[in-house]
């Protein structure tokens, strides 16, 4: 890790008051490095941030309703991709069938996270139960298949040659809000021993993003016991820690879930609002000058995004700020009660994220660049 330059400072009037009360409406915006782990700074600007009147060009925030995506494949290593670099992928993906094949990454950890439905989880160290808000880790090259009740949908992060691991509490304000003591583990149960079978069983793997099968004359999830520290874990956005006062500051690093070297998922959780109505409760606009920006929106009201619902995402990426809708300033942020009863997730990625342009017309929000434009009339 770098050592930053830092140099603590102060210059003018630095105190934000977006209702005007103190007599000049100011409009506090961070600027953060490293994912807002590194240096920080806050700017009090006399108009909003994301103020623009117009947009233009490749640089734009983009959303999706992936909810609208098609269901299936069969195969999840072949769901529907959303995002991607070289060091990750997003997929979504929809199903209501028993898969009747395996699946196995070979080109990094997988991080489930379970927007909608429930049911049962076979893999190689045993079988769980899951359903909605749940995360469920797949380290590299573990054997998995799931058997939905009903529908199910589900946001798939790869780590692409790399693994997920816990964000180092000594680089987050406050400490991690994940006790791993809360992660459930699989279970060599009956559940497990009855999907056992002699019948012919395929394993799809995925290595360099092509799809290879193994076909075995018999259930390769055989195991009758194990024992390490290497395992599948779940945790649900439920058992998340929030530790923070009513009206203390939450830094964006607090909300961290888990990290690899080029990325952060972080998770928004039900919360104790930060301030007082009349009050900006934190410096929202915000320049994340390091990371292009992911979130789905999983839960909830999102106070501050106007039209954004739940199993949308948004992709933010950095060089320019960005902050909560005109509407959503004025009716949720300043003036509303302070509480919030969002669910989210948020990537943020070191380098520089690709949206896959074969998403359906259907799916995107192509206006979505637009609901920013002339704010100030509206505020």
């Amino acid at each position: 890790m770098k050592n930053w330059i830092r140099l603590p400072n102060s210059e003018g009037n630095c105190i934000s008051t977006p209702d005007g009360g103190s007599g000049q409406k100011l409009y506090q915006r961070e600027v953060g490095r490293s994912g807002f782990r590194g240096p920080s700074a806050q700017i009090y600007h006399k108009h909003p941030p994301a103020g623009w009147s117009t947009f233009e060009g490749p640089l734009r925030p983009r959303a999706f309703t992936l909810g609208k995506l098609a269901a299936g494949p069969a195969c999840p290593l072949q769901a529907r991709r959303v995002l991607f670099n070289d060091a990750m992928e997003v997929r979504y993906w929809k199903t209501d069938s028993r898969m009747h094949a395996l699946a196995r990454n070979a080109d990094g950890d997988m991080l489930l996270f379970v927007h909608e439905g429930a049911g049962e989880l076979f893999c190689d160290y045993g079988h769980l139960s899951y359903r909605d808000g749940d995360y469920i880790l797949l380290p590299r090259g573990t054997a998995w298949r799931v058997e939905p009740e009903g529908t199910c949908e589900f946001m798939m992060i790869e780590a692409t040659g790399d693994a997920f691991g816990l964000p180092d509490p000594n680089n987050v304000p406050g400490g991690v809000s994940v006790d791993p003591m809360r992660f459930t583990l699989p279970s060599i149960d009956d559940a497990f021993r009855a999907q056992q079978d002699d019948a012919f069983w395929e394993i799809h793997i995925k290595r360099r993003g092509a799809i290879s099968t193994l076909t075995y004359p018999y259930n390769p999830l055989d195991a009758a016991g194990w024992e390490g520290d290497l395992c599948v874990v779940k945790l649900n956005w439920r058992d998340l820690a929030q530790r923070r006062a009513p009206g203390q500051n939450v830094p964006p690093a607090a909300h961290c879930t888990f990290v690899t070297s080029n990325m952060s998922v972080s998770t928004f959780v039900p919360k104790v609002g930060e301030g007082q109505s009349g009050m900006l409760r934190v410096p929202f606009y915000h320049s994340n000058e390091d990371v292009d920006e992911f979130v789905f929106y999983h839960r909830g009201e999102f106070f501050s995004r106007g039209d954004i619902k739940a199993g949308m995402a948004t992709f933010h990426p950095s060089g320019f700020p960005h902050g909560p809708h005109p509407c959503s300033y004025q009716e949720k942020m300043i003036e509303a009660p302070v509480e919030t009863d969002e669910v989210a997730v948020m990537i943020d990625s070191l380098a520089f994220l690709n949206v896959d342009e074969t998403i359906p017309d259907g799916a995107e929000w192509k206006a979505y660049v637009k609901t920013w434009e002339k704010a100030q009339e509206t505020l």
